[in-house]
């Protein structure tokens, strides 16, 4: 929202005058006159020390360096930087597309439509204490959103937006190694939105919060990305971001559910739209 300009006051002037060259050479006419007047009675002055504004300069500059941090960490700056190279990539443009900010009034997180006719896949936890339940896409919005089917033992949830014509992800149906692969994942991170990233799937490792086994991501993942689709190289989401840890060989990594535990969950509701969906697209582009 755009803020009104505030009124201006009795005691507001403008500090820049346009002079004629006539009221110029008045000015400095007038100036000499009072300087004449006066210098016989004043000391001649030393002039200021370019040196100290140089010291001024210099301590701006290094308390300006300080407090960066404080609203930026540097890795938040490297991944704003990565997001814009990114999405100057039209495929990346388009992911970007079916990426879906969820607000629940007390807290937003991501999703990510797999269907034109409206659903969004999150996590569970992102809408599990809701005050109420919003859904942005494609800087469109809001939609009004149903919780058609929760997870928790996956920490995953499908939500029914109201509308059509979605633009959406493929869902890969084939699970497969994915050790060492490169990732792709777009989400809402530290409060800014339609965040792009990259990655490397480390592995699998033994999962706290669900039941199956996670995705481990060697790959900058903050809040907010929670629900984030994990994207291969070919386009299509094999995992839905959830969490991070600090692993004792890697380091601080991103963990992600994979999508075939859902695929396995929801047994003849979405799943068969999905493929209904997918096997219709293919006979298309045949």
């Amino acid at each position: 929202m755009n803020e009104k300009p505030l009124p201006e006051t009795a005691d507001e002037q403008d500090l820049y005058e346009e002079l004629h060259e006539d009221e110029i050479r008045e000015i400095i006419h007038e100036h000499r006159g009072k300087r004449k007047q006066t210098v016989d009675d004043s000391k001649p002055r030393r002039p200021f020390p370019k040196w100290v504004f140089w010291l001024i300069a210099v301590f701006m500059v290094i308390n300006l360096g300080a407090a960066l941090p404080r609203i930026f960490s540097i890795p938040a700056i490297d991944f704003l930087q990565t997001s814009v190279t990114l999405l100057l990539d039209e495929e990346m443009q388009a992911y970007k597309q079916s990426i879906a900010l969820v607000d629940t009034g007390n807290s937003k997180g991501t999703g990510f439509s797999v269907h034109p006719e409206g659903y969004v896949i999150t996590n569970h936890h992102v809408i599990e204490d809701r005050e109420q339940l919003w859904v942005y896409m494609n800087e469109k919005g809001p939609y009004a959103a149903e919780v058609l089917h929760t997870y928790e033992e996956i920490d995953l949830a499908v939500l029914d937006l109201e509308g059509d014509q979605f633009p959406y992800l493929e869902v890969n149906q084939e699970p497969e190694d994915l050790t060492n692969q490169p990732i792709y994942f777009i989400g809402n991170p530290l409060r800014f939105s339609g965040i792009a990233n990259e990655g490397t799937v480390i592995g699998k490792t033994d999962a706290v919060s669900i039941d199956v086994e996670a995705y481990m991501l060697d790959a900058p993942v903050y809040k907010g990305n929670s629900g984030s689709p994990v994207i291969t190289e070919n386009g299509q989401v094999v995992g839905v971001i959830y969490a991070t840890k600090e692993d004792s060989e890697h380091g601080r990594i991103g963990l992600a559910i994979p999508i075939e535990a859902l695929l396995k969950q929801t047994g003849d509701t979405i799943l068969p739209k999905i493929n209904e969906h997918s096997d219709e697209e293919q006979s298309n582009r045949e």
